[in-house]
């Protein structure tokens, strides 16, 4: 099957052994499903969205289109799981959208208001609560980073730059294009290091590999990294990286926990990671940077941020974010991180920059690449239910950056030498 007939089409079969969520239409009452499509067509109503569906006409009197071609289905999922019922849909092929990263700028864009105010007092009583097997304690962890990163290298490849690097990029001018995305993701790493001052004889502790760019380009620079992953695949592809750059004496990468991290650092660079810690565990993510970096040091921490009060509304609930893709995450706010790392730490914020606007862009890369190698994808063992789960989640995410919901900040933190205190930068 191709790109263009796979994109904005159903999926030919859902496995039910695989998605047994996706395959079965949740049995819900008939007053319980005439409810949910009330309160839907009110919420998406009132939106700057056009809804078609199946057989009626369309709601709305603008902005860009979302096709509900099964609406039954549709409202049972929502008024039974809610928003992983709303993804769920999109899995299964009852709804779909021309142009599905602008729908979803919308409905991100209005987060707040698309629960009815009574309803939103009341989430602990109707929104699903994260499993207890998905606590990050350090075996939760590492269950919860496999499933997401030891997919398949071979599938992340196919997506991502010649980097493989899977965080926000830093371009010089919008709109981006491909070509140039190796060398904003160089450039985004380059002020990682220097603001974390890596230089020759740096002892760089790296929390998060990735596939080991960062590593890499440190060690090149003279540093000598120790990096850390809960991803098998992920070490073995950036241990080979290092070898064959010749670098392999400089970078030593652990499958090991940041809380079982040992010894002291000059610098400390965390790239995107803390959104896999889970809020129970904030302060001791912190407490473990301050006490591997030395007096004098700096710590370049990278973080995808979102408004507080949202964090403070949705931190105990499961989503379809959860569900499929990132099991345990949640992402902080400015708030939380700047609050734990003065309560609970030596470290001092000295400097926060943001570029959410870049991430969207990275994204928009990232999603049109998936798009285009579908038969590649497909060629790996992936079906058609992960084709439209990946393109949900990379639109999803894109939506969240382009609609403010979302930002990617960089701070540099420093821990004082005894009786100095540094300039900020």
């Amino acid at each position: 099957m191709t790109t263009a007939e796979t994109r904005g089409t159903a999926p030919s079969a859902v496995d039910p052994a695989r998605w047994p969520d996706v395959s079965r239409v949740p049995a819900a009452s008939r007053p319980r499903t005439a409810l949910t499509a009330a309160l839907v067509r009110r919420a998406l109503g009132g939106l700057p969205l056009r809804v078609r569906y199946a057989g009626a006409g369309d709601l709305g009197g603008g902005g860009p289109l979302m096709e509900v071609r099964d609406p039954a289905a549709f409202h049972a999922r929502v008024g039974t799981h809610g928003l992983v019922g709303f993804g769920e849909s999109y899995m299964a092929g009852e709804w779909d959208a021309p142009d599905l990263v602008a729908v979803l700028t919308v409905l991100a864009g209005h987060a707040a208001e698309l629960i009815p105010a009574p309803l939103q007092r009341l989430r602990g009583l109707w929104a699903p609560r994260h499993p207890s097997a998905e606590r990050n304690t350090p075996d939760g962890s590492r269950t919860n980073i496999g499933r997401h990163y030891d997919l398949s290298n071979d599938l992340f490849a196919l997506f991502l730059d010649d980097t493989l690097t899977y965080s926000a990029a830093v371009f010089r001018g919008f709109p981006a294009s491909r070509d140039l995305l190796a060398a904003a993701q160089h450039r985004k790493i380059d002020r990682l290091l220097d603001l974390a001052g890596v230089g020759e004889g740096t002892r760089l502790l790296e929390i998060g590999t990735g596939w080991g760019e960062l590593a890499l380009r440190a060690a090149a620079r003279g540093a000598r990294v120790t990096s850390l992953t809960l991803s098998a695949r992920q070490q073995e592809l950036a241990t080979e990286r290092a070898r064959a750059a010749g670098l392999g004496e400089r970078v030593r990468v652990d499958l090991c926990d940041y809380r079982e991290a040992r010894g002291e650092y000059d610098a400390v660079v965390s790239v995107e990671m803390i959104e896999a810690v889970g809020a129970e565990f904030w302060p001791v993510y912190f407490r473990a940077l301050d006490a591997r970096l030395a007096p004098g040091g700096r710590v370049a921490l990278q973080a995808i941020t979102m408004p507080h009060a949202r964090m403070l509304a949705t931190r105990e609930t499961f989503t379809w974010i959860h569900k499929y893709v990132f099991p345990g995450g949640l992402i902080p706010s400015t708030e939380a991180i700047e609050h734990t790392a003065r309560d609970r730490t030596a470290l001092r914020l000295t400097r926060r920059d943001a570029f959410g606007a870049h991430y969207a862009e990275t994204l928009r890369l990232w999603r049109e690449r998936f798009t285009e190698r579908a038969d590649e994808v497909t060629a790996l063992g992936f079906d058609d239910v992960f084709h439209r789960l990946w393109t949900f989640y990379l639109a999803y995410s894109e939506a969240g950056f382009r609609s403010g919901y979302l930002d990617v900040q960089q701070y540099l933190f420093v821990k004082d030498a005894p009786g100095r205190t540094e300039e900020r930068p």
